[in-house]
């Protein structure tokens, strides 16, 4: 991320969906990872709910990367 952002990422868990993430991480016994790419301004899921496309695009532009990295490490 800090490729396409300019600065490293900051691990967090939140948001009312995530604690799902811990189960399947003791269920299956794998990591799990969770990009998002929306800001706290969004209003996320509000009536008035936006994405802007710039954080969209910048996404596009991040996870290809995130899986070349990822695999890079997995190879060494």
């Amino acid at each position: 991320m800090a490729e396409t952002y300019g600065r490293e990422p900051i691990p967090t868990r939140d948001g009312g969906s995530i604690p799902i993430v811990a189960l399947f991480e003791r269920e299956l016994g794998v990591k799990s990872i969770l990009m998002g790419f929306g800001l706290d301004s969004d209003a996320i899921h509000s009536p008035n709910e936006h994405y802007g496309l710039d954080n969209y695009f910048q996404g596009i532009r991040t996870i290809p990367r995130f899986y070349l990295h990822y695999a890079e490490e997995a190879r060494s």
